[in-house]
């Protein structure tokens, strides 16, 4: 390809996206846009001015007026208004970053009721079938700091803003259904042993610390919550792939004054799935910004993350009947007692503008709710309830709920005043109520109907520092997390106890958290003293009941329809490769709205065999890592073959691959380089070159002479003789666990 032509294609490449972004900007504009709008600038338009914040154009933004003369240069001048704002406003640029939850991204987008509920809550956002109700969402871990890195093992936040028509909902909650405590006074105190060690500020952003593990064992209801944590649940694939939960309990109140209480569950359409350990890790160093990047790049492809909305429902009557207390965070409701009941949608449409304005002043409080939401006595959401409020007002002001990206699409009239960084501009003569002018009366002399009223509830107790009794049973619902994973799962489980338990070198910890682990299961805690070095216990008190739950393993947890979109595929190039496969097979994913990279050793033309035009990889191989790709494609060719043959990267990318439980696809000479180059242990590889049969074995499809296959029908199943189908099938699987099952990935080195 020549530069002309190259410089050409990059001209109407640029000219696709500038007209996709006016496309996009367009079709995911609503009401929270627009009012962003007047918020909003355009740094990249031509004729731009610079000026100074208040207004006055800049002539020199790159010298500090001072004195100066031909020989020499003297002092900066203090009168420079225009460098001290500059210098000023950079020196403050910096808020306080969240003390928890501070590593985050966010995205616009929508909420949809499919299904209303007058029978449980008088909440317009539930009970309008025909709004379509603009939200904000934010994603982040949890302990580590802005810098820290994004695929760490940790709880990852979950918060939405709903800018509804009747004020805004923040519905704050993590992608792990319980919580460490039981009761919100604890928190300081988890946070500080789960955040860096005082006396080195070590570990950032993991819980592989002494100070986490001894809070662990001397806080026996922290039990359940530590198994979810030491789950895939904690190393989520994406943002796009992972459950939300309100955590607490929260209460729905419909138009007739009767409560519910409710739980909140998001579900995403694309599965529940996570990284696997080891890749984990490397991604923290190849690349620490892998989920945001991955969240940002689905919506710039116009895959719009989506997830199903859905509520557990219990009544008043029947809160009593369980064998634990409805109102513990550390507790679930078992789905097969109290099922989901899915009612509307979640949808993620557009990214941000600015990442500060939107994303870092974004502010949750669990405490803004609508009419028709209401809160419980869950002892954690009561101190939930008064901190988040506390904590924004210390982060961004007393006037944090003016910020563009915070405040209501509905009208906003109350006579709070002024404080740091008031926005508000208030006509009229009274700052006051009651007033002689009758200005902005309250609901409750107007009979509005639409107005906050709190439930009306009974209270008969005695005011101690007390729960109530069944929040002292602590190991019940470990022991049915445990059971109700897969196999897979629980090798995961044992593994990352054996990792954490390792970076612990007090034996007090490990030798007693190991104790710990036999009152969920003796033999899970025999694997884990094993590797850890503790004492391996003989025998238990609390013997494992047995139980399971639908829907506590991610396995159980797949796409609502199987699919392979949003999926980045690498597709592995050099010099002599198959035009014809590499365009059929691009051709075939895209089609799947699969996202297609292309890696060669190079990042510079790559040449087909027998032509002069060539292909531009996306990266080559020392710029990326399998670690960052779901599934692996090599791109037959013969004289491409050899080059890969040398190439290490490219025969370790198969191989760590591989041991990633990835799809991995070779056709044609492709199939030799993964028989003769990997050797992969175990796995079956087409080796008649004369045959057009598909072959997969442990997720790696190859054939010699095989169909290409388009994915004529949208439905992903088995082939044996459409290769792309096949491929495709597997990819929608996520992993091949049994890999790991069988023991092929321990004879592999990656």
């Amino acid at each position: 390809m020549s530069g002309t032509f190259q410089r050409l294609q990059e001209g109407l490449n640029s000219a696709k996206e500038s007209a996709q972004q006016k496309f996009n900007d367009v079709t995911t504009t609503n009401e929270k846009i627009l009012d962003l709008w007047p918020n909003t600038k355009d740094m990249t338009k031509s004729g731009n001015k610079m000026t100074t914040d208040h207004g006055v154009k800049v002539q020199d933004t790159d010298h500090w007026l001072k004195v100066v003369s031909e020989k020499s240069q003297g002092p900066n001048l203090l009168e420079d208004q225009i460098a001290r704002e500059k210098i000023q406003r950079f020196d403050h640029e910096r808020i306080p970053e969240r003390v928890v939850h501070a590593r985050g991204v966010g995205a616009h987008g929508y909420f949809k009721l499919h299904e209303a509920i007058p029978e449980l809550s008088s909440a317009g956002i539930f009970n309008d079938t025909s709004r379509t109700t603009p939200i904000f969402t934010r994603f982040s871990t949890v302990l580590g700091s802005r810098g820290s890195a994004d695929t760490v093992r940790d709880v990852r936040g979950f918060a939405i803003k709903f800018y509804t028509e009747e004020g805004n909902w923040d519905l704050v909650g993590n992608n792990i259904p319980v919580f460490f405590i039981q009761d919100a006074i604890k928190f300081p105190d988890v946070i500080h042993a789960g955040k860096p060690e005082p006396h080195n500020e070590i570990p950032q952003a993991q819980t592989a610390h002494n100070n986490f593990w001894d809070f662990q064992y001397l806080h026996p209801e922290t039990t359940h919550m530590f198994m979810w944590a030491m789950s895939d649940r904690a190393i989520p694939r994406s943002f796009r792939m992972m459950q939300g939960f309100g955590v607490n309990t929260f209460t729905l109140i419909n138009d007739k004054g009767v409560r519910h209480f409710v739980k909140f569950v998001w579900t995403p359409e694309l599965g529940v799935h996570s990284l696997v350990w080891d890749e984990a890790l490397k991604l923290n160093g190849q690349d620490p910004d892998f989920h945001r990047k991955d969240l940002m790049e689905a919506i710039e492809n116009r895959a719009f993350p989506k997830w199903k909305f859905g509520i557990q429902v219990l009544s008043e009557a029947d809160q009593d009947k369980f064998d634990f207390d409805i109102l513990d965070a550390t507790k679930v409701w078992p789905e097969d007692q109290v099922p989901v009941r899915y009612i509307g949608e979640l949808c993620l449409n557009r990214n941000i503008d600015e990442f500060f304005s939107e994303t870092e002043q974004v502010a949750f409080c669990t405490s803004h709710v609508v009419p028709g939401i209401g809160f419980s006595d869950d002892p954690l959401l009561q101190g939930r309830n008064f901190s988040y409020f506390d904590t924004q007002i210390s982060r961004l002001g007393p006037n944090w709920e003016q910020l563009p990206i915070n405040r209501p699409v509905c009208p906003v009239m109350n006579f709070n005043r002024d404080g740091a960084m008031n926005h508000t501009i208030h006509k009229g003569t009274v700052n006051y109520w009651p007033n002689r002018f009758d200005q902005c009366p309250h609901a409750k002399f107007t009979k509005d109907t639409d107005a906050y009223r709190e439930y009306s509830a009974q209270i008969i107790g005695i005011k101690e520092r007390l729960n109530a009794p069944k929040f002292k049973e602590h190991f019940n619902q470990a022991q049915l997390f445990y059971n109700s994973l897969s196999e897979h799962e629980k090798m995961h489980v044992q593994a990352a106890l054996a990792f954490e338990l390792d970076h612990c070198d007090d034996p007090v910890v490990y030798k007693r958290m190991v104790e710990r682990l036999a009152d969920i299961d003796l033999t899970l805690a025999q694997s884990v003293a094993k590797m850890v070095g503790g004492d391996s216990p003989t025998a238990t008190n609390r013997p494992n009941h047995g139980k399971k739950a639908p829907h506590l393993s991610q396995v159980e947890l797949k796409a609502f329809t199987p699919t392979i979109a949003t999926r980045r595929i690498a597709i592995l190039v050099a010099d002599g490769f198959d035009l014809a496969t590499f365009t059929a097979i691009r051709a075939a994913f895209k089609a799947q709205g699969a996202i297609t990279f292309v890696i060669a050793p190079r990042r510079h033309m790559i040449y087909p065999e027998g032509s002069s035009e060539g292909v531009m990889p996306d990266h080559h191989f020392e710029g990326q890592r399998s670690t960052m790709f779901d599934a692996t494609f090599v791109c037959p060719g013969a004289n491409a073959i050899l080059t890969l043959r040398e190439c290490g990267r490219a025969i370790h990318w198969i191989r760590e691959s591989f041991g990633h439980l990835k799809a991995i696809g070779a056709l044609g000479d492709g199939c030799a380089f993964l028989q003769e180059a990997v050797n992969l242990p175990g796995v079956d590889i087409a080796i008649d070159r004369e045959s057009s049969q598909v072959i997969t074995s442990y997720g790696v499809v190859t054939g010699w002479k095989a169909d290409v296959g388009l994915l004529k029908s949208a439905k992903l199943e088995p082939s044996s003789t459409a290769f792309a189908s096949a491929f495709a099938n597997e990819i929608s699987k996520h992993r091949c666990y049994q890999r790991e099952i069988d023991g092929l990935v321990k004879k592999v080195a990656f």
